[in-house]
């Protein structure tokens, strides 16, 4: 079976902690996928704010996610504190990719938990159809 595996950015200019609640656990005692796609959502929520952006008000438009690919490296257990970095890359006309790299922090250092990556497209609500880029919007994403 092939499996996923995403390349990271070098240069990641944005990082949340986010600490893994009880009620973030599954079945298993450990956090599912499902709360590990809300941390990264948390994550982006985080660095659009830091940026001056919200999803539905980047630069004049809204975003919409296309894709999602995460890649599991660890589990996440309640009250662990987890790192997620955010960098933004292959920028083109009506979107952007943002990549994530979610860190166990532990005493001895940043462990690997999962790396994943979102293709976001710039949407225009009211008109129900996908738009450019605003070139604010790029800047920001370039100089962050």
């Amino acid at each position: 079976m092939n499996r996923i595996k995403l390349t990271l950015p070098t240069y990641f200019p944005f990082y949340t902690e986010l600490s893994i609640r009880i009620t973030d656990l599954n079945y298993g005692g450990h956090v599912g996928n499902d709360v590990f796609l809300a941390l990264i959502h948390e994550a982006r929520q985080q660095y659009l704010l830091s940026l001056g952006y919200r999803e539905l008000s980047f630069a004049g438009v809204g975003l919409i996610m296309a894709d999602i690919a995460l890649e599991y490296k660890r589990e996440l257990n309640h009250l662990d504190i987890v790192r997620i970095s955010v960098a933004a890359a292959d920028i083109d006309k009506l979107g952007f990719d943002l990549y994530y790299k979610a860190e166990l922090i532990t005493n001895e250092g940043l462990i690997m938990a999962a790396k994943a990556k979102t293709g976001m497209i710039c949407y225009d609500y009211a008109l129900k159809k996908k738009v450019s880029i605003p070139e604010e919007a790029i800047a920001k994403l370039t100089h962050s």
